[in-house]
């Protein structure tokens, strides 16, 4: 018997070029959207309205989706909001006296 080897450890999941996690956000995206069209339908609004803000609100998720995949890449995004949370400088705002003092305790105790 042969067996075949996957080819395909460790690599990303990928679907018509979306890779990682801009998968996740596309069929979220594509969830969240038919979730609004039915409810907006559900509340009375006329179909064709329904249709054409699903329509519309799915084609600029898809093209949004690509965009970000294509400038960013794989691990880009991720990047990104990593740089967003990181300060831009860090302050220390004790008098140097003190910062000499406090390590002279903890010398002391050892």
């Amino acid at each position: 018997m042969e067996y075949s080897i996957n080819k395909g450890i460790g690599r990303p999941a990928e679907f018509k070029g979306l890779i990682a996690q801009y998968l996740f956000i596309f069929v979220g995206g594509l969830l969240a959207v038919f979730v609004v069209t039915v409810i907006i339908y559900m509340i009375g609004v006329p179909q064709m309205i329904c249709v054409g803000f699903g329509l519309v609100s799915g084609s600029v998720l898809a093209w949004g989706t690509f965009h970000l995949n294509g400038k960013y890449g794989q691990h880009g995004l991720m990047k990104v909001q990593a740089t967003k949370n990181h300060p831009r400088y860090i302050s220390n705002r004790r008098r140097l006296q003190r910062l000499f003092t406090h390590i002279k305790r903890k010398e002391e105790q050892a």
